[in-house]
Formats: structure tokens, C-alpha cells, sequence
């Protein structure tokens, strides 16, 4: 074996890992895996005498391709919010993506790609890769206390400043996993079990057909209308949505509508289908605790 297929293979052995790193960053596999083949190609041409850490330094080449890669994308800012269900998702291509994207949550990726590129740098190498700040603070040009900020403040805005006790979360997410499996499946009877009999729906015009009305009161009236969030229920994911669990539906990871409840009696008494883009920025969303109930 020659020294260029030696290296081959040891890049080989940090391929996944490195794309696991990259896509987290970018929320994106096309993305992440021209991030990754970037790195090969910068590792073909260096001196490896001079590599004292070959996996320390692939994620350092990695992670800042990928914060160019975020930083020229919040420069742009070029994606508006498109209310209508995309003819296809990044889930309805090849599986692998779908794979990634149940791998990473559907909320966390949501709540990552509000986060400035440093932030979610930082977060994403410290608390989901546990990359330490002294290795983190170079790549980002900052020093350590500079990083640790930076991935506190992360922190805080994936996992929310919540006061709501962990139980009653859990009781809400019960009810909200139930409604979103009946969706996904079209169980009328298990609809009408979750909806209490005088249930409302509003929902932004946006996420509706022009011949559908915005408001829909009644159990039976709001069960039809669920139907047309069939084909989208199977990209929801239970979310925290200002301090409450809610709904994020996003194929591929991004955000098309947030669904937010309103219970009583461990029922759902109202929800909004919220599509506005304006209204979309307005709303604090966040990953659900891990101990309400379900993976988080």
C-alpha cells in the first residue's frame, strides 16, 4: 500500500464521523458531504508529518468549512418560509437522508438553524460531540470563556427557559403524540378520543387551501380538517412552542408549520396551524427535555 491509499484509508476511518459533525452544523447531507470531501482533498495535499492528530484536525477543517458554509448562508438569508408542502421533501428522496434526519430530531434541527453560526458551531461540537472548549475557541477565533458563551447561550435557546414542570410536560406530550399519531393514520375514532367535543382549529391562511375556512369549531367539523394535515403529520415532531408542547412540521428538517395546543382535560381543546413566516419568527421554540415523556 502506497502512502497516499494509507491515507486514504485513514480518512476513510473518519468519514462518518466527520459527516455526523458536518450535518448537524448544516442540517443539509448534500452540504455536509461536500464539506467532508473538501477536507480529503485539503488533507490530500498537506504534509501528514506535519498532522499530530489526524482526527483532531479533520474536525477542525470540517467545522470551519462549515461555519463559512453558515455564515455565507445567514448572509444570504435566501430561503423564505414556503407555506405549501413541498412536491418533495428531502425525506421522500434517498432514505439516508431521511435516516439522518430522524437520527438528529426534526425539533433539534429546527432549533439549530436558528442559532447563529457560532453558536451552533460551538453547541454542536461541545454538547453533542463533547469536543472541548480550548479546541473548540481556535476554530471560531475566540478564546475558550469566549466559546463556552457562546455555546451557553446555544444552549439555552435549544432547551428553553422553561418553567413548566418535567410531569407536565410529559402529560402534554402524551396527548400531543396522540393527536399526531392519529393524523398520520387517519384513525377517526382515535381523533375523536383526543379531541374534546367543542374543539376549535385556526390555522393561518397560509396552510390552507383557498376553499377551506380559518376557523373550524366541533370535534366532528375538526376532524375532517385534520385530514389535510394527513400527508404533512408524518414530518411533525413534538416541540416545545412557547413553554408548551406543541408541534413543529418539518420535512427535511425545515420548518413549514408549527401546531400549537391548547389542552384541557387531557384533551386537545384548541390548536393553531401556524404558517405566517411572521408569525413563525415570533414564536420561541425549543427541544423537549428528554424526561417529558420521550426522547427529547
Amino acid at each position: 500500500m502506497d502512502e497516499h491509499d494509507e491515507l486514504a484509508e485513514r480518512f476513510e476511518a473518519h468519514r462518518a464521523r466527520l459527516r455526523a459533525v458536518a450535518y448537524r452544523m448544516l442540517g443539509s447531507a448534500a452540504e455536509a458531504d461536500d464539506a467532508v470531501q473538501e477536507a480529503w482533498l485539503r488533507l490530500s495535499r498537506a504534509d501528514p508529518a506535519g498532522i499530530g492528530n489526524l482526527e483532531s484536525w479533520l474536525r477542525t477543517v470540517v467545522s470551519r468549512l462549515c461555519l463559512d458554509m453558515l455564515r455565507t448562508r445567514a448572509s444570504r438569508r435566501e430561503d423564505p418560509l414556503e407555506p405549501s408542502l413541498p412536491a418533495r421533501s428531502a425525506d421522500d428522496g434517498p432514505e439516508e437522508e431521511a435516516v439522518l434526519v430522524d437520527a438528529v430530531g426534526r425539533a433539534m434541527l429546527v432549533v439549530l438553524d436558528a442559532l447563529g453560526p457560532a453558536e451552533r458551531v460551538a453547541f454542536v461540537l461541545h454538547d453533542l460531540f463533547a469536543v472541548p472548549f480550548d479546541q473548540i475557541a481556535p476554530i471560531l477565533d475566540r478564546t475558550p470563556v469566549a466559546a463556552k458563551k457562546l455555546a451557553s447561550r446555544a444552549r439555552l435557546r435549544v432547551r428553553g427557559a422553561n418553567a413548566t414542570p418535567v410531569a407536565e410536560l410529559g402529560r402534554q406530550r402524551r396527548v400531543v403524540e396522540a393527536f399526531l399519531a392519529a393524523a398520520r393514520t387517519g384513525d377517526l375514532d382515535a381523533l375523536l378520543t383526543v379531541l374534546a367535543p367543542d374543539a376549535v382549529r385556526r390555522a393561518d391562511r397560509a396552510a390552507l387551501p383557498p376553499d377551506r375556512l380559518s376557523v373550524v369549531r366541533g370535534a366532528d367539523a375538526v376532524v375532517r380538517e385534520v385530514r389535510l394535515l394527513g400527508p404533512r403529520a408524518r414530518f411533525a415532531e413534538p416541540a416545545l412552542v412557547n413553554g408548551s408542547v406543541g408541534a413543529v412540521v418539518a420535512p427535511g428538517g425545515r420548518l413549514l408549520i408549527v401546531l400549537a395546543f391548547t389542552l384541557r382535560d387531557g384533551r386537545v381543546a384548541e390548536y393553531d396551524v401556524i404558517a405566517d413566516p411572521a408569525r413563525l419568527r415570533d414564536l420561541e421554540l425549543a427541544v423537549l427535555p428528554p424526561e417529558a415523556g420521550g426522547p427529547g
